[in-house]
């Protein structure tokens, strides 16, 4: 009898836990949800985050407070994400080096993105474009690749630091073109720009939402874009596919995440909020004006792009033997 007894306790004590555990789902938020950025304020990670944190938060009626943890190519912000206590009340920006690049180029990566953390949903992807000085000799793709054929290891390309997508970007274009160039790497990728600009340099992949601006100025000069098909902000500049050269796509990419064994009733809870934020219309007409394609969709399919981008860019990394400064 009293093992009976004890069993008829245990089994009301462990129906407790599970009743309690999905009524704090079903309740899921009550109280303030904590964003971690792994970039620093002022950036176009930190700027979309808040957009989409604000929005998110009118939503779910609880405030979203964004956390900046910049550092070490984002590492330093998602390793916080990763080890944050997995119930809702921490999730984070995750973006395309930090998800897809760091764990093949940081020997010491401290997590691994695809099976510590949970994705919950594409924010947004945007291409890069070719850019040259305006008074560059280059005038087209095929001028460069016919100036680094004649002169191996001679032509420039800035980048706003190693392992980036400006600098990941420059190296699939020679895998693929069969060229050498040499890399210089800057502090930041307005300074990188900015020597472009002074003719230090011959070439750069910038981000469309900071070359658009002095394309327009005539500071700088189109050549290429990197998504599949042509911009309409720049609809006379060709995608490299047009160009003979389709593998040369990159499309610069952040969503959010949680911690591993964040609750899939939360994950859903999220992406539900996420995908009702993105229909805002003042929040899609920003992004489509920075040249970006608006995300959305499911945590498995944002699972799936995670995992595409981190083959392709391993690959990358180890042709180019790219290494961390």
């Amino acid at each position: 009898m009293r093992l009976i007894k004890n069993f008829s306790i245990g089994l009301l004590c462990l129906l407790a836990i599970f009743s309690g555990a999905a009524s704090a789902q079903s309740n899921y938020p009550s109280k303030s949800i904590n964003f971690i950025v792994p970039y620093g304020a002022g950036g176009s990670a930190d700027s979309r985050s808040r957009q989409i944190a604000q929005k998110m938060s009118v939503i779910l009626k609880q405030p979203i407070v964004v956390d900046n943890k910049p550092g070490a190519g984002g590492n330093i912000g998602t390793e916080a994400i990763v080890r944050a206590a997995p119930d809702g009340y921490t999730i984070g920006m995750g973006n395309f080096a930090p998800m897809a690049v760091n764990k093949t180029l940081f020997g010491n990566l401290r997590y691994d993105p695809e099976t510590d953390l949970t994705p919950i949903i594409l924010i947004e992807k945007g291409p890069l474009v070719l850019v040259v000085n305006p008074n560059s000799p280059y005038k087209s793709v095929q001028d460069i690749v016919a100036a680094a054929k004649a002169k191996p290891g001679v032509l420039t390309f800035s980048s706003g630091g190693i392992g980036g997508s400006h600098q990941l970007s420059a190296e699939l274009f020679e895998q693929n073109a069969g060229i050498q160039m040499i890399h210089v790497p800057y502090k930041s990728g307005s300074a990188a720009l900015t020597d472009l600009m002074g003719g230090n340099v011959d070439l750069m992949f910038d981000q469309m939402y900071s070359a658009v601006p002095s394309i327009k100025a005539d500071k700088i000069r189109p050549l290429a874009i990197t998504s599949k098909k042509r911009s309409p902000l720049l609809p006379n500049v060709p995608s490299f596919s047009e160009l003979g050269y389709p593998k040369v796509e990159v499309l610069n990419w952040q969503g959010l995440i949680a911690p591993k064994g964040t609750p899939k009733a939360i994950i859903d809870k999220l992406n539900v909020a996420a995908n009702e934020a993105l229909k805002d219309p003042q929040l899609r007409e920003l992004m489509l004006s920075q040249g970006n394609e608006i995300g959305g969709g499911s945590p498995a399919e944002f699972a799936s792009l995670i995992k595409a981008e981190s083959a392709k860019w391993s690959a990358v990394v180890k042709t180019a033997n790219i290494k961390p400064e």
